[in-house]
């Protein structure tokens, strides 16, 4: 199975290889106010890519932080209860050498 995902990942780095080695004509984009990029088209769309990843990073960290916050408030709570509630008394061990598995 280990040999089965590397063949996997190796198959998918040189497909992915072998289309930056097929777009490496120019590319332009044009910006707002006639501004423009000129760049290789695999770079660009590693660009959109990036770009893409890090504003779906950005809008997921608010979220995050609730997260984090509603689980630090419930194990404080927790360890608030525990440290608030007595330990229930423990049943005395017995010796039955019959049955020292308990069947």
């Amino acid at each position: 199975m280990k040999y089965l995902l590397w063949l996997l990942k190796a198959a998918i780095f040189f497909t992915l290889f072998a289309f930056a080695l097929n777009n490496q004509q120019d590319a332009t984009v044009h910006f707002f106010f006639g501004t423009q990029w000129r760049a290789p088209l695999v770079l660009v769309v590693l660009t959109a890519f990036a770009a893409g990843l890090v504003t779906g990073v950005l809008g997921m960290v608010p979220r995050w932080w609730k997260h984090r916050a509603a689980a630090r408030q419930a194990q404080e709570q927790l360890s608030l209860r525990e440290r608030q509630a007595p330990l229930p008394p423990q049943p005395a061990p017995t010796n039955d050498s019959a049955s020292p598995h308990g069947i």
